[in-house]
């Protein structure tokens, strides 16, 4: 297993390799498999880029992104402008139904409304949003509405992970209940447990997702 230190450095060129990140802004410590990333951002999607990167790199356990969003010169735009074109790319997104998702900007960060019914559609109007120019953050509240049973979510789950090439099926457990599901037992690497949680997610009715899942390289 490596260290710390190795892992580190094996952050840092992930970091440089991302074309669409200014790696030089981004601080990285690590402190027994959790990393903590520090410095500044050009927006609010740079940072997620960022964070995206540090999870494709094997032996991470955890992330915590204290990455500070600072607009270059040009970029700030007024609560209002934010809202309106918040709106528009919200009504662009085929996926999302018309008029069930509402906006709030304060002090450029958006919060997000509203009732759907799967969680893609709660992700679809997070992803139209976080790239706008003037962004700071985004608060997803939308909230899903479950339609099926427990044991036919639970079910769906099981056989979605027995189809994925990527999980091990027996390793893992799945719990549900009212729309929440509780995910156990141990996987090798942080992004299988990625993996086993957006697997969950897909789930029609799937509300809310624990993932406690552990990581046993």
């Amino acid at each position: 297993m490596r260290n710390d230190l190795e892992l580190r450095r094996d952050l840092l060129d992930e970091l440089e390799w991302e074309p669409s990140i200014d790696a030089a802004g981004i601080g990285v410590a690590v402190h027994h498999g959790i990393v903590t990333l520090t410095g500044t951002a050009k927006s609010y999607s740079e940072k997620l880029l960022a964070e995206r990167a540090i999870r494709r790199v094997k032996g991470v356990k955890g992330i915590a992104n204290d990455i500070e969003v600072h607009l270059p010169g040009g970029a700030d735009r007024s609560d209002t402008e934010i809202a309106q074109a918040a709106i528009q790319a919200l009504r662009w997104k085929s996926l999302l139904p018309a008029g069930r998702v509402t906006v709030t900007i304060s002090e450029g960060w958006i919060t997000l409304e509203g009732e759907v019914d799967w969680q893609y559609q709660k992700n679809a109007a997070f992803e139209a949003v976080h790239h706008l120019y003037g962004v700071t953050g985004v608060t997803n509240l939308i909230a899903i509405t479950p339609r099926v049973s427990k044991a036919e979510v639970k079910s769906r789950i099981e056989a979605a992970f027995r189809r994925s090439a990527d999980l091990d099926a027996q390793r893992i457990s799945v719990e549900a209940h009212d729309g929440k599901v509780t995910l156990r037992g141990d996987v090798p690497s942080w992004s299988e447990r990625q993996e086993a949680e957006r697997t969950a997610w897909a789930a029609p009715g799937v509300s809310q997702v624990e993932n406690l899942i552990a990581i046993s390289p």
